[in-house]
């Protein structure tokens, strides 16, 4: 097997665009600098998921989840680290290099890669399958034909055809060098009992299903038999990279219409999908005759909170599928219902009537959901008075769902009309169960949090990417408190922990970026680096990490900084001295076609040529401040990517009111303060904690009059070293505390 090479990894980084990355999956608006939109990996409500363009990084600031392009990606998909390279690569059209893995890189690949690989491989057999013989042509062809499906859409949604042979796709697959494990683990084919293997889907028209990415996770297959005994679907099973309740058919094929026209119309089948997709209504998905779950409610979420639901005249289908529309209402979504006229269902209204026709229809005759619900249930019920009462004591339960206040209010105004009871009756039980809910929600939610509560981390790293034949280093190993740590220290992990965590940030935002200059064995001034003074201050004192995250995240840091770091910095240089080239030469031109004497040209030449070198060196500093970040964002290794993304993103940034007629000193232009005082609130940390073990030491040995004698010396000691760092420290007078 192959990895990708470094170059190519960072091509990948250079080109991939956060706001573009995440704008396939969430619906972002500009907000300020930034963009903002429901977070996607939680039941958002309001938009708390954040982007920065100007930074490369994204963040929600409820759940705390984001990060670079790359581990966006790595977290909605479900993706390892060399996944979502391939995703990305292929989204911006790089082509990829690629080495020979080393054994052990062999041995970390996941399986998830080659199940992914399979199924693309079956997808491609079942649309040849289809295409080129003449079962495919006779059979699966002609099933698609008969159902007025074009050859566009056949296309679109990647439709295929499996042969009635046993075993045909499991001979191609081997023969192909396909595992029979991963044939049997996608369930593209089964195993008997006495260890034969068969094709699962044989003699079946195939559908395709994709994830948000486009990556093929399932199979649904259609028999074309008339024999009652056979199944009319069979679908792929669950597995590591399937889960019926998080997918939706068509969400990928849909998921751009469906944030460009801010709804989202849920349908039945898959018929039902690319026939409307045909007829031109594009922002259509299935839930493929299951009841929704809360995992499809929220993928629906993230690009609109308005839904339509297509239901044919079947009564009984839709009080069956009202407890799925439920959890539509408990996300705050608004909900409207189609009822198709008599004897239609999607694919065959589709299929009748004109794009224009279908949207008018839409428009005319959908409806809110809870007056929808409440005339549905109540038919039949309004002369029972005990099926009644469950009718009202239903819609009431679903309206307390709802979690806005005035929405509550309006529906119960309403259905107050329809079920003809007292409003002010509706809205009591409305409000007593709506608390019930709340409760219960709440006490979830704690029961979560005492399960999934944080804990000390148990195992530093993460995904290997040890050295490779070529000399490409790998990640360091993870690093242990120190031997020379003063003693105790290691007592007061916790407490050290925001200390660290400020170096850490320090590091993350800004390890490459020269604030200051230090002194050459030669007596010369040179640059040094946010890292290089951390680094030789602790080393200076024998400090360091006592955490082993923050302690494997700084030996990562000193690593990344310098491994591709030169070849990085010169073609980034390049890249800029082209731009400031062609902006100079640009400026000369419009210059020499606008002034009239020689003086002019030359005053403004030279005013061009300032801002072009000022540009030029922006650019530079931008590239060497942030350069740190980015890498460490878009590490392989666990540890190192989630720690960076936490501590470089920033929900706040100024507003260009006030930076528009006066200079305002950013974080940045006060590090030449805030790294020397980061590190002595470190090291003023460190000897109180050596301060409260002596005091302990001193408690327990009041009859040694020797040892007490030493430790009050030692007391001093320490409370003299505090008082030179409170110098350093400046205007902080309040003693830490654990």
């Amino acid at each position: 097997m192959k990895k990708i090479d470094n170059a190519t990894v960072q091509r990948i980084l250079d080109a991939a665009d956060i706001v573009e990355v995440v704008s396939d999956f969430v619906a972002l608006k500009k907000r300020g600098a930034n963009y903002v939109g429901l977070c996607p990996f939680h039941n958002d409500r309001s938009p708390s998921f954040y982007v920065s363009k100007s930074k490369g990084m994204c963040k929600c600031f409820s759940c705390g989840e984001g990060g670079s392009p790359v581990s966006f990606i790595m977290k909605l998909e479900q993706l390892s680290f060399t996944e979502a390279l391939r995703y990305l690569a292929k989204k911006y059209n790089i082509e990829i290099e690629e080495r020979e893995m080393t054994d052990e890189e062999r041995r970390a690949e996941n399986d998830r890669e080659n199940m992914f690989a399979l199924n693309d491989f079956a997808m491609r057999y079942f649309e040849k399958t289809l295409k080129e013989t003449a079962d495919g042509r006779d059979i699966g062809l002609s099933y698609f034909r008969y159902r007025g499906i074009s050859d566009a859409m056949i296309e679109k949604f990647h439709l295929g055809y499996a042969l009635e042979g046993r075993d045909a796709l499991y001979k191609t697959a081997i023969e192909r060098g396909y595992s029979e494990q991963y044939l049997i683990s996608t369930g593209v084919c089964n195993r008997t009992d006495d260890g034969r293997v068969y094709d699962r889907f044989r003699g079946r028209v195939i559908y395709p299903i994709f994830t948000l990415a486009g990556k093929v996770v399932a199979f649904g297959g259609r028999t074309l038999s008339s024999e009652k005994k056979i199944a009319k679907y069979v679908n792929s099973p669950e597995s590591d990279i399937y889960l019926k309740r998080r997918e939706l058919y068509g969400l990928f094929q849909a998921k751009q219409a469906i944030a460009k026209a801010q709804k989202c119309i849920l349908v039945e089948g898959y018929m039902d999908v690319i026939s409307m997709h045909q007829a031109g209504v594009c922002n259509v998905v299935a839930s493929s005759g299951t009841a929704l779950t809360v995992e499809q409610v929220r993928l629906i979420k993230r690009f609109t909170s308005n839904v339509t639901l297509i239901y044919d005249s079947d009564a009984a289908g839709i009080k069956a599928s009202l407890r799925g529309i439920e959890l539509l209402l408990q996300d705050d979504m608004d909900i409207k219902v189609l009822l198709l006229p008599e004897g239609e269902d999607p694919d065959s209204f589709a299929q009748s009537h004109s794009s224009s026709e279908v949207e008018a229809y839409i428009s005319e005759h959908e409806t809110d959901f809870i007056s929808f619900m409440a005339s549905i249930l109540m038919d039949g019920a309004a002369s029972n008075p005990t099926k009644r009462a469950e009718v009202i004591t239903r819609v009431v339960k679903t309206i307390a769902l709802i979690p806005d206040e005035i929405k509550r209010s309006v529906y119960a105004q309403e259905c107050s009309r329809i079920l003809f009871m007292d409003e002010d009756v509706l809205r009591r039980e409305i409000g007593k169960y709506y608390n019930e809910f709340r409760l219960k929600s709440r006490e979830e939610q704690q029961r979560a949090e005492v399960f999934t509560g944080g804990s000390p981390v148990a195992q530093i790293g993460g995904p290997a990417d040890g050295s490779g034949s070529d000399g490409e280093p790998g990640p360091t190993q993870p690093m242990q408190p120190a031997a020379q740590q003063p003693a105790g220290v290691s007592r007061h992990v916790r407490f050290l922990r925001t200390y660290e965590m400020n170096i850490a940030r320090l590091i993350a935002k800004y390890g490459n970026y020269a604030f200051a200059d230090g002194i050459d064995d030669d007596g010369n001034a040179v640059p040094m680096t946010v890292l290089e003074y951390i680094e030789a201050d602790l080393a200076a004192d024998e400090i360091s990490f006592v955490n082993p995250d923050l302690a494997h995240f700084f030996a990562e840091a000193r690593r990344l900084s310098r491994y591709s770091w030169d070849a990085d910095l010169a073609r980034r240089r390049e890249e800029l001295e082209g731009r400031r080239n062609q902006e100079f030469s640009a400026g000369v031109e419009a210059i020499r076609q606008k002034a009239t004497d020689v003086g002019s040209i030359s005053a403004m030449e030279r005013t061009l040529r300032e801002t072009v070198d000022t540009n030029f060196n922006r650019g530079l500093e931008e590239f060497s401040s942030s350069y740190l970040a980015r890498q460490m964002c878009s590490s392989p290794d666990d540890i190192v990517r989630n720690l960076a993304s936490d501590l470089v993103v920033e929900r706040h940034i100024l507003s260009k009111v006030h930076t528009k007629y006066a200079k305002v000193d950013t974080e940045q232009d006060l590090l030449g303060e805030l790294v020397p005082r980061a590190l002595h609130e470190l090291k003023d940390a460190i000897l109180w904690t050596r301060l409260d073990d002596t005091r302990k030491e001193l408690a327990a040995c009041a009859s040694d009059y020797e040892s007490a004698l030493a430790l009050m010396r030692r007391l001093q000691e320490i409370e003299n070293a505090r008082s030179e760092l409170a110098k350093l420290i400046g205007d902080r007078v309040i003693a830490p505390r654990k």
